[in-house]
């Protein structure tokens, strides 16, 4: 359980920095602070070609999950890798 919310709550934060531009300003992205950042690290600034899926629901009750999962979707839309072929 707190794994997974911690592994979950650093792919955020890398996710935020990539977007804002972290690594081409030369600051620090925090990949090796979990095994799933680290496990990512390639997929997310590497030489690769990345696709998010964003699971969400229609149902009303679950409208805060779903507008969260889409401001994530939205911030990982923002994060450019160049795949060299």
């Amino acid at each position: 359980g707190s794994n997974i919310n911690n592994s979950l709550s650093v792919l955020g934060q890398v996710i935020s920095k990539l977007a804002g531009g972290a690594e081409k300003k030369g600051l620090h992205v925090p990949f090796r602070q979990s095994k799933l950042t680290y496990l990512l690290t390639d997929a997310l600034s590497g030489n690769s070609v990345t696709t998010m899926l964003a699971n969400i629901s229609p149902a009303q009750s679950e409208a805060d999950e779903t507008l969260s999962t889409l401001r994530f979707a939205d911030s990982v839309k923002k994060v450019k890798t160049k795949a060299q072929v």
